[in-house]
């Protein structure tokens, strides 16, 4: 299962400088002038995870195989995206296809970096980039209201349909997200988004990038911007787009010693892929044998059969059984048949909920 993640923001808040290094590839132009990012850049990214390597230290695998993440670094947007501005029509198209937004939100002084609307200000920023997201989905919006008024003559779901898109497009008028209207988690509303696609249904994540000083501790634009952040119940990560370009050849153990000196336990990388697993309802489960040990992502509160769909769909459809041991037996007790030997090895059947860390094994029929 793949996750995608697009990072967004406004020209030069450092927004290709983040995807550059969280990539630890140089594959997105990042230039001192807006728009440098013409075509969407895309990245599959390892999700890093501590526990594949105690795994191996006891299994000896030939390789390891993370679970990955993709990004796409989506063109700056400016003012007008909504009607076609600059890259906007792009911008919305390639938006629309990711499953989490980060917005990358400048939180620091530098007069030798300018900023496209003059002046350091990450509210502003931040209603620039919602204000057209949600203009965007008060357009698509309008367009199914026109269609739901000729169907509602007739038709009594239809009806309800409409007064509730009604009342959905008089709350985006008012400025806000789509994901903070009261009836979201009903029927209507979510038949509703799966036809519409609302921009700002999707999950938010705010990457305040500041600089060195600001990672130990909350300068005046990252209190602003987190505050915003909790009142729509969004996850901000606080990264240094320099600092993460600095990551980049490093290995773990030095990486590790320099966010360490740096007051700092996990990098921006880090954050957003624990960040983002968590609001998605992710999680991941192992493999492991002496060709590979491998993590593989499903959405919490799978099934053994759905989890087992994650390696090949006909694992799904010839389901008998999962032996199943805990990732803490496994590594505590020393692999597979000492944790068998101390009975810990479970046989599960199709009812059984997944757990995070699970190492499984999956019985099926041909």
């Amino acid at each position: 299962m793949g996750l995608s993640i697009g990072l967004v923001g406004l020209p030069n808040v450092g927004k290709s400088t983040t995807f550059n290094a969280l990539t630890k590839a140089q594959n997105a132009e990042a230039a001192n002038y807006p728009f440098c990012t013409i075509e969407p850049n895309k990245a599959v990214v390892p999700v890093p995870d501590k526990r594949l390597t105690e795994l191996a230290k006891i299994v000896n695998p030939e390789r390891i195989q993370y679970s990955t993440l993709d990004f796409v670094d989506i063109a700056g947007l400016v003012k007008g995206a909504s009607k076609g501005e600059g890259l906007g029509n792009k911008f919305l198209s390639t938006i629309r296809e990711t499953e989490v937004i980060l917005q990358i939100v400048r939180c620091f002084d530098d007069e030798n970096i300018v900023h496209n609307e003059g002046s350091i200000d990450p509210l502003r920023d931040v209603e620039i980039i919602e204000g057209e997201l949600i203009l965007a989905d008060i357009e698509v919006l309008s367009n199914r209201i026109d269609r739901l008024k000729k169907q509602a003559k007739a038709d009594k779901g239809a009806k309800a349909a409409l007064e509730m898109a009604e009342e959905l497009i008089e709350f985006l008028g008012d400025g806000n997200l789509a994901r903070n209207f009261k009836d979201v988690n009903s029927d209507i509303y979510q038949q509703l988004n799966n036809e519409v696609r609302f921009l700002t249904q999707k999950e938010i994540m705010y990457g305040a990038n500041t600089d060195e000083d600001g990672l130990l501790e909350d300068n005046e634009y990252v209190i602003s911007l987190r505050e915003h952040a909790q009142k729509n119940n969004c996850e901000l990560i606080k990264l240094c787009a320099k600092v993460e370009e600095e990551l980049i050849g490093l290995d773990d153990d030095e990486a590790q010693e320099f966010l360490t000196d740096l007051g700092v336990e996990e990098s921006g990388l880090e954050q957003i892929i624990h960040k983002g697993f968590d609001k998605l309802g992710l999680m991941s489960y192992f493999t492991a044998g002496v060709k590979e040990v491998r993590a593989w992502t499903i959405r919490k509160n799978s099934t053994a059969p759905r989890a087992a769909a994650a390696i090949h769909n006909d694992f799904e459809k010839g389901f008998i059984r999962a032996e199943v041991i805990a990732y803490n037996d496994f590594v505590e007790l020393g692999g597979e048949a000492k944790a068998k030997e101390a009975g810990k090895m479970r046989l599960e059947g199709k009812e059984y909920i997944v757990q995070d860390g699970d190492v499984m094994h999956f019985r099926f029929n041909v």
